[in-house]
Order: C-alpha cells, then structure tokens, then sequence
C-alpha cells in the first residue's frame, strides 16, 4: 500500500512539473506591409484632412487562434493627404513632415507595442499599447477585430501628448477658427 501511494505521488509530482513547464506556443505573423494601409484623419474647426501612412514592420502575436500581443513600426516620411491635389497637397503634407506637426527628420518612425489584450468577443480585442510619437510614449487603448489573416483596428490619438502643437487649443488661445482639434483617427486595415 505504501508503494503505491508513493508511485502514485512520484506519477503526481512528474505530471505537474511537466504541465507547469510546457508553454504554449506563440505564434507571431508578420504583417504584409504592401497589402496594409492606415488611413488618418485629422480634424479642425472649418473640416477635415486626410490620409495614409505607411507601416515599416509589425506583427500580431497569437496563442492558437487568440490574439496575444503585437508591435508595429510606422514609416512617418510617408504621411501624406489624400483629400488635396497640387500645391495644396504639397503644402499640407511639407507641413505636416515639418517640426509644426511630426519632425519627421528628427523622429522618421513611430511605434506601437502592445502590452495587455483582452477578448471582448470571438473576433475582436480591446488593446493597450504604449504609442510612441516624436519620442513621447504614452498609452492608448483601442479595438481590434480579426478575421482569417486580416484585422482592422481604429485608434483615437491625442497628439497634444506627444508635443504636436501646431494650431492645438490645448497651448494656444485665440486660435478662433484657425484651430485643429487634438484628437486625430487612425484606421488600419491590416493583411498577414
């Protein structure tokens, strides 16, 4: 009797330090740059200006079919309108490179690396993540829903965290109707 329940405590013991070191694998897919597209939006008193930023790299993090984790590198050379043609593309997208707005020269990339991801139903993740912009690195929270190899997440950023004064009521008074609300959209539209 004694050796039995002694075999069945080493069986017991060998089993549990077998399950409490076996991980689960992490899956990490890279995010196919040239088939994805972020779409930002901008915001000011008299309308709205739009357009694309490139991603440089990223990758979503699963575990199994489930979404665990990821980070992505933005290419901030390639911020450009899309609402505007000629001269005026040319001066909104000059202005929005210049020191005004993102200091492309001084900061050409910006990123997002997720920490916590929660499930808030079968395809879709409320994320956290630290967003870096013009070395500032704040965190935002935003949705994302994923479907097969694709995914589409929307984010609200506050570009006044990130020192990105130009014409923001947050440092200037008197802007009247010359002012661009802090709060700007991002869509991704993601393929891996």
């Amino acid at each position: 009797m004694k050796n039995t329940i002694k075999n069945l405590a080493i069986i017991a013991f060998v089993a549990l330090v077998t399950v409490s070191f076996t991980t689960v694998d992490k899956e990490k897919k890279e995010v196919k740059t040239e088939s994805s597209k972020v779409v930002w939006k901008g915001y000011k008193v008299t309308g709205s200006h739009e357009g694309t930023i490139a991603i440089k790299s990223g990758a979503l993090v699963f575990e199994e079919e489930t979404l665990k984790g990821g980070e992505f590198v933005i290419d901030m050379t390639t911020i450009n309108s899309t609402d505007l043609q000629g001269e005026y593309k040319g001066k909104l997208d000059g202005h929005l490179k210049s020191d005004d707005f993102f200091g492309v020269e001084a900061h050409p990339t910006a990123t997002l690396v997720f920490k916590d991801v929660q499930a808030t139903g079968k395809n879709s993740y409320t994320v956290t993540g630290d967003l870096t912009i013009k070395g500032k690195t704040n965190p935002v929270t935003f949705s994302i829903s994923i479907y097969g190899s694709k995914a589409t997440a929307t984010l609200k950023v506050d570009r006044s965290k990130y020192d990105v004064r130009y014409g923001s009521t947050s440092f200037f008074d008197g802007l009247k109707d010359k002012a661009i609300y802090d709060e700007f959209d991002l869509v991704a539209d993601l393929e891996f």
